[in-house]
């Protein structure tokens, strides 16, 4: 049996929202017809994907395996059709993706230099979309900041760098040549505890569950404006802070947080030789101002 991608993506959007009425806005569709679509895919899948009450719809397990599979599908699908369509129109391009802080000056001139029929496209990515943009085909490469999920890519080491605190310019620890995690056991952190261990594992808030709502960020820039008006504080790498300095935010080093590794990925499956190229260049230049 073929999968019909028109009904994953109902799927996926159902499965996202978790209700029927905002999926159909979502799509762009009434919510009958959106009923109707999944319903004809869980016979054609003999399996039962949501199990939905009056008060709720939830995904049951066949639910949750055919999202976790069917995401990855539909970014390969959306590629494929990228691709196809860069290739009918002629064009010769090769897309970088890349995380702020990050400089691909270097890298762009060696690359141009060895295949100068190729125009370089740049695409600034986000902890949010770095590996996305690499499923989807909007980039071939992508210079990623670990941890990232490494499924169906090939991942390069690039070099390692400190992490630093960003502080509010009056904070109590903004004079300080270095401080140690445990003086930030008492702050909110204006990210993913995950992304930070090693506060996670001290923060009070976490231990007396009393933290505060994360609110989204899309941008380095948005993640600062909270810093400097005293919501939080943020672990960024040290090129990110060198890169974005202003004077009501202080980066401080702090000595005990493992370094970030800075990556080259692309998805396995990809057999370019511009992508080996571009992989045998970065090595050997600078990433950073």
């Amino acid at each position: 049996m073929d999968l019909d991608l028109r009904k994953l993506r109902y799927f996926v959007a159902v499965a996202e929202e978790l209700h029927f009425g905002r999926a159909a806005e979502r799509l762009h569709i009434a919510q009958p017809v959106l009923s109707r679509q999944i319903r004809a895919l869980e016979d054609e899948l003999r399996a039962q994907l949501f199990a939905r009450t009056k008060r709720a719809t939830e995904l049951t397990p066949a639910g949750r395996q055919l999202l976790d599979d069917a995401r990855p599908l539909l970014s390969a699908a959306d590629a494929t059709r990228r691709r196809v369509a860069r290739a009918a129109r002629g064009s010769k391009t090769f897309t970088i993706g890349f995380m702020p802080g990050l400089t691909v000056t270097e890298a762009v001139r060696a690359f141009g230099a060895r295949h100068p029929d190729i125009e370089v496209e740049l695409i600034r990515t986000t902890w949010n979309d770095q590996v996305d943009v690499l499923q989807d085909g909007r980039v071939d490469v992508s210079i990623v900041r670990l941890p990232i999920d490494q499924a169906g890519l090939t991942v390069r080491p690039l070099f390692e760098e400190p992490r630093v605190a960003m502080l509010p310019s009056d904070h109590r620890l903004a004079g300080k040549p270095v401080i140690d995690i445990t003086d930030l056991a008492d702050e909110h952190l204006l990210q993913d505890p995950d992304a930070v261990p090693e506060w996670r594992d001290i923060a009070l808030e976490l231990r007396t569950r009393t933290a505060k709502p994360i609110p989204v960020m899309r941008s380095v820039e948005e993640k600062l404006e909270h810093v400097a008006a005293g919501r939080g504080i943020s672990i960024i790498p040290l090129s990110v802070a060198t890169f974005y300095q202003r004077s009501d935010v202080v980066a401080v080093p702090v000595d005990d947080l493992a370094l970030n590794a800075v990556c080259l990925a692309w998805v396995s499956s990809r057999r370019s030789r511009l992508i080996h190229d571009f992989a045998a260049i970065a090595p050997q230049v600078a990433w950073t101002p």
